[in-house]
């Protein structure tokens, strides 16, 4: 169970729509700071926002961060990338480069705000998807799966510690990520970040934030291909 009220948060892709929805809620829930982390970050109009330079392929930037922004309470990895391409016939590049975001991102800024995250008892959020369990994604569905073990294990490593670890998984949201996925209900980024906040206040290790997305995960029990 970890409070919002008071805490300092770190929100790695900021800039985005559901980046920018969760700095706004935790000003709203009374965070004393928030960093607002992004490869290029924008200026915000509430001084309690420190606006972090960061991209999270970065080994050296994410180092700094750690130094720079030393007493966070919460740890949102929130940043990703989405690239299309099948995986028999597109760039392999691409697939590696959502590797490097979507899952080393993730893991290797827990690695290094760990020490403070373990003295503070404080949480990490990793922002997954419904297509960590859907193959849609093709090789993004690869990082999110991936994303979804790496979180598992963390929380098997920090949660003895006094660390809440928390995968948030969503389906289609109303993002500048999904701009032209115009025959998808789209979630309000609003909804979805109100209930992974909720999910942390409550102490809870996932947050399905839809009904898609509770529905694929209530599935995983079945067989593939199974008669």
């Amino acid at each position: 169970m970890t409070e919002i009220s008071d805490a300092v948060v770190l929100v790695t892709g900021a800039n985005g729509g559901l980046g920018t929805e969760f700095v706004r809620q935790a000003l709203a829930g009374g965070a004393k700071k928030v960093y607002a982390a992004a490869r290029s970050p924008r200026q915000w109009d509430d001084p309690r926002v420190l606006p972090l330079t960061l991209d999270v392929t970065d080994e050296a930037a994410i180092e700094r961060a750690a130094r720079d922004a030393a007493d966070v309470d919460v740890l949102i990895n929130n940043a990703g990338i989405l690239r299309q391409g099948d995986l028999l016939t597109g760039d392999v590049a691409d697939v590696r480069a959502q590797l490097e975001t979507n899952l080393f991102g993730p893991l290797l800024l827990t690695r290094a705000f760990a020490p403070r995250l373990v003295a503070a008892k404080g949480a990490v959020i990793n922002v997954a998807s419904v297509l960590s369990w859907l193959a849609w994604g093709k090789g993004y569905s690869i990082s999110k799966a991936a994303l979804w073990s790496a979180t598992e294990g963390l929380r098997l490593e920090l949660e003895p510690q006094g660390v809440q670890v928390v995968g948030a998984y969503l389906a289609f949201t109303d993002t500048p990520m999904n701009d032209g996925l115009t025959d998808q209900p789209m979630n309000d980024p609003a909804d979805v970040v109100a209930a992974i906040y909720d999910g942390l206040r409550r102490g809870h290790g996932e947050v399905l934030a839809d009904d898609t997305t509770r529905a694929v995960r209530a599935g995983l029990s079945r067989v593939a291909n199974a008669a």
